[in-house]
């Protein structure tokens, strides 16, 4: 694993987003973060050394965590994303359909999500 892992995290809630980047970074993180779809995918784009895993909630404003995971499995198959849902069975089925590498439903805990995180940056 790279000393400092370049993390985007994407949720629209503020606490969540708060939370998981105050976390993330605590644990040697490199720590981006973005409140929609859109702005998510815009960050990937500009991150010039590129991003070492995404976690992205699968509802979001603009464009939803499933057409981002989507979008960036076709462009980066081999960049891992985690798909973090409150919305049960449905959004989990899709978030797979589009290729996420991991679906946690909320509530998890945070140690989890990072040890996951982790499991599929040492692959």
């Amino acid at each position: 694993m790279n000393p400092s892992p370049k993390l985007l995290i994407i949720d629209d809630t503020e606490e969540v987003l708060s939370a998981l980047c105050k976390y993330f970074r605590q644990k040697g993180y490199h720590v981006i973060s973005a409140s929609n779809g859109l702005d998510g995918l815009k960050m990937i784009e500009s991150e010039k050394e590129g991003l070492d895993i995404i976690i992205t909630d699968l509802v979001l404003p603009n464009i939803s965590g499933v057409a981002v995971i989507s979008l960036v499995k076709k462009k980066y198959p081999l960049l891992p994303i985690i798909a973090i849902t409150g919305w049960g069975e449905h959004p989990e089925a899709l978030a797979k359909e589009a290729k996420a590498d991991l679906v946690m439903e909320k509530p998890f805990k945070l140690t989890e999500l990072e040890k996951a995180a982790r499991n599929l940056l040492s692959k």
